[in-house]
């Protein structure tokens, strides 16, 4: 069973195959002139004639959109792996994704047994402002019954949904308490924050972890960032790891919390040969302070705009390991039908001169697979094994030697651990089957959680020997087969944080997440020396 959200609005782990990112140059302008972009030609001429000739004279009735769709996709993909064609619903959804918020009433939800379970009201939404809780099952929605039928996600999130400002009378049922609870919520902007979360590692060291960058991203960070300086952060852990990319702007504007005026943060060239250079030029609030950046194979894109402008004005260091590679600049243009196509226009290039985009002229499969090879030569293993070329090395301000050629190389590695169960079991904890196991544990004793503070849950919360059972057995009727014996202690820690995170939010399960973390272990002993 799949966990619902409201419209699919809470962000999703990103695989490789996403880890693309989704790097839009739309405040780039590279002069186009509108009148003669568009103009006719015989190329166009001859496309528009085949498709009527289709519509109008075909023997059989055929789908001309479909064609249309086929063709674009076609055409795109001869180019790169990053243009691609986004049909109206994704164009749609992926825009208010990346807008850092949405209108809707701020659920996340499942269907469990015959009714609508809430897993969490989403912090600031409407829903938790109304008093809405984890747990509570919404029965009635404006009389409408929402029990003891199949909805699909797409229904649930029409019905919850609706213009910004507007009223929705929900009927909740919630454990503990006789008859139905009525709530009304008022629709407003609902955060999807990128700011997954920000707490102190030591007394000095602080930690921000972003998992994309959307419109919002650089007012979360700075918001976070001077949390953390009031709390007494001189230096500051920056995780980037699995994180995909997203708008140019938001990257940028990262950057220069670092960075002195003037410092340059990146360039852009495109097919003409224009350049576009951006420099710092606000004073930042962390210029005098020490910073980490942690990345690995999925950091891509704006996670590798940022690394990659921080280690080239010697600005920190670089921990983990060779990022994604995408050094390619999208612009979204709109096909007037609710699509568009998502086009490279630039390439961009780190403030040494050097580009991270990896070669793609062997193909898309290739490209993407990219990440076995690096698997099977040794890489994930070992910093030697990482193929440099001396023809693409570059150096910074200070000395320091870098490379081009193909993702961030960090100044210090950090192995991943390829132990399979290991591997399968970070799979297990961030998907849906963990938190749905999780929410019908929560659900066995709500009254018992909701009364714990966090620091009581953290002192007398145990996940027992009979709870790692309840869970294999859980997974295992769900297709999972887990071999739990020999990591019992990473189970309980797993389910643990995933208690924490439905109680207290993403802050309190990260933390225990990287109590064991190593990538965290080597910057908390780096920050100390």
């Amino acid at each position: 069973m799949k966990i619902k959200t409201q419209k699919k609005y809470i962000p999703l782990l990103f695989s490789i195959g996403i880890a693309l990112g989704i790097f839009l140059g739309n405040l780039l302008d590279f002069g186009t002139n509108d009148t003669s972009f568009f103009k006719s030609n015989a190329k166009k001429e001859k496309l528009n004639k085949l498709i009527d000739y289709i519509d109008y004279e075909y023997v059989d009735s055929v789908n001309t959109d479909s064609i249309v769709d086929v063709t674009v996709n076609g055409i795109l993909d001869r180019l790169d792996p990053h243009s691609s064609y986004i049909p109206p619903e994704e164009f749609k959804e992926n825009e208010e994704n990346m807008k850092g918020d949405f209108v809707g009433i701020g659920v996340s939800f499942y269907p469990y047994k015959d009714s609508i379970a809430v897993i969490q009201a989403i912090k600031g939404g409407p829903s938790a402002n109304a008093g809405i809780k984890g747990g509570d099952r919404i029965v009635y929605a404006d009389d409408r019954p929402l029990f003891g039928k199949d909805f699909s996600e797409d229904s649930l999130g029409v019905i919850l949904g609706g213009e910004i400002n507007t009223p929705i009378n929900l009927k909740i049922k919630r454990q503990g308490v006789e008859g139905l609870l009525n709530y009304k919520v008022i629709r407003g902007r609902v955060p999807i924050t990128s700011v997954e979360a920000s707490y102190m590692l030591t007394t000095q060291l602080g930690y921000i972890k972003i998992n994309r960058f959307a419109e919002s991203t650089h007012k979360e960070f700075k918001e976070a960032l001077l949390k953390l300086k009031k709390q007494g952060a001189t230096q500051l852990a920056l995780d980037l790891r699995n994180n995909p990319g997203g708008y140019i702007s938001s990257a940028e504007n990262i950057v220069d919390e670092f960075l002195e005026d003037e410092k340059l943060i990146l360039y852009t060239k495109n097919k003409t040969g224009k350049i576009n250079k951006t420099f710092a030029r606000d004073d930042g609030i962390f210029e005098e302070g020490e910073v980490f950046i942690l990345i690995n194979e999925n950091s891509a894109s704006a996670s590798e705009i940022v690394a990659g402008a921080l280690q080239d004005n010697d600005k920190g260091l670089i921990i983990g390991r060779r990022s994604f590679g995408k050094g390619l600049v999208q612009r979204e243009m709109s096909l007037g039908d609710g699509s568009a196509v998502r086009l490279t226009i630039a390439r961009y290039y780190t403030p040494t001169g050097r580009s991270i985009q990896k070669p793609y002229s062997l193909g898309d499969k290739a490209y993407f697979e990219e990440y076995l090879e690096r698997y099977e030569n040794g890489e994930l293993r070992s910093v030697d094994s990482i193929r440099v070329a001396d023809s693409l090395k570059f150096r910074t301000p200070l000395g320091k030697v870098v490379y081009g050629g193909g993702g961030i190389i960090p100044d210090v590695f950090v192995p991943k651990n390829i132990d399979y169960e290991i591997e399968h079991l970070n799979y297990v904890t961030r998907s849906g089957y963990m938190r749905m196991f999780v929410f019908e544990l929560l659900d066995k004793n709500r009254a018992y959680y909701n009364s714990l503070s966090q620091v009581t849950f953290n002192e007398e919360v145990n996940i027992s020997d009979e709870i790692i059972e309840d869970f294999i057995s859980f997974a295992k009727v769900r297709g999972i087969n887990l071999r739990a014996q020999k990591y019992r202690s990473a189970y309980k820690r797993y389910l643990k944080a995933t208690l924490a995170g439905q109680l207290f939010g993403n802050n309190a399960s990260e933390r225990m997440i990287n109590k064991d973390d190593e990538m965290v272990k080597k910057v908390i002993e780096l920050s100390a020396n």
